[in-house]
């Protein structure tokens, strides 16, 4: 639950020395809260787009059985997880209303909610459209494809948008404070593309028991960083390998596929990788943090770099 902890988190850290109060602690878990439903609102929409078997180490919503629902127990949930989906997105907006009306802050909140849901779902269409899971097609995978995904279906609900709740707690302005909100975002978005970049990975060469789901990126077709780091680097002998094999609903063909990912050591790519960004935060932090407490950033940055799961 990162995305929700780093709203106390991030307010902690703006307010100095002093303790929030029991009020403020429990608004900041409230808004917390509003951020872990938007991510389950996505993750069962995605898991029935995807048709992924597992997610946190359960079944999907979808492949359950439902709940005693008067008539309904027993029965799969199956097409019915659309509308909970829908049900968990508007509960976001209940709480909202609920606990925030009265806060100065609550057009920004509402607003900043409504960008980041719109931002996402633009992610996840240009992640749909550009692999489309019948229409397997790998001139379409490119680094600045990549990124340009990862950046509106990740980055910014899950690092800018606790971050900028957490400062509007504070008393800063979306309008008054656009440059220290603007420096956040430029910080978040690198931190956000390499959680990405290391989700993928995981989800090839991560143990699914400690990950708690089995990996399907190769399955679905997906426009992954590992795809396009093989792509860039194949013989054609291995992109060969690789366009006869990828999107495969086939172990045999998975396989394979993860046969020419070692054949190039991937798995050494994306460490280095990872050593690269962490030091092009450094760098952004020190940059862009300004006014900023460095450990908004810091901190956030110690939960996700160098993790297994």
């Amino acid at each position: 639950m990162n995305r929700g902890l780093s709203v106390l988190t991030t307010f902690k850290h703006l307010i100095g020395g002093r303790e929030p109060t029991e009020a403020e602690v429990n608004d900041a878990q409230m808004l917390g809260w509003t951020i872990e439903w938007l991510q389950a609102f996505f993750l069962v929409s995605d898991d029935i787009m995807d048709a992924s078997t597992t997610r946190r180490g359960q079944a999907c919503w979808y492949k359950k059985e439902s709940p005693p629902y008067q008539g309904w127990a027993g029965k799969p949930v199956e097409m019915v997880a659309i509308n909970d989906a829908f049900l968990i997105e508007s509960a976001i907006y209940k709480l909202l209303k609920l606990h925030f009306k009265k806060k100065s802050y609550y057009v920004d909140l509402l607003e900043m909610m409504h960008e980041v849901t719109y931002q996402t779902e633009l992610g996840q269409m240009l992640d749909l459209i550009t692999a489309p899971e019948h229409d397997v097609d790998l001139t379409k995978f490119s680094l600045d494809r990549y990124k340009c995904i990862v950046k509106y279906k990740t980055a910014f609900y899950s690092f800018y948008l606790p971050v900028a709740m957490g400062m509007m707690m504070a008393g800063l302005s979306l309008d008054d404070d656009k440059e220290k909100f603007d420096n956040a975002l430029t910080i978040l978005l690198e931190m956000g593309e390499f959680f990405q970049i290391q989700d993928d990975y995981l989800d090839c060469f991560g143990d699914p028991k400690v990950i708690g789901k089995i990996g399907t990126d190769i399955q679905d077709n997906k426009c992954g960083w590992l795809i396009v780091q093989a792509l860039d680097r194949a013989t054609p002998e291995q992109r060969k390998t690789l366009e006869d094999n990828y999107a495969q609903k086939d172990e045999a063909k998975v396989a394979k596929v993860k046969a020419v990912y070692k054949e190039l050591d991937l798995a050494k790519v994306y460490h280095d990788y990872q050593d690269e960004s962490h030091g092009r935060l450094q760098t952004l932090i020190k940059e862009k943090a300004g006014e900023l407490p460095v450990a908004i950033f810091t901190d956030f940055a110690k939960k996700i770099y160098y993790r297994k799961k």
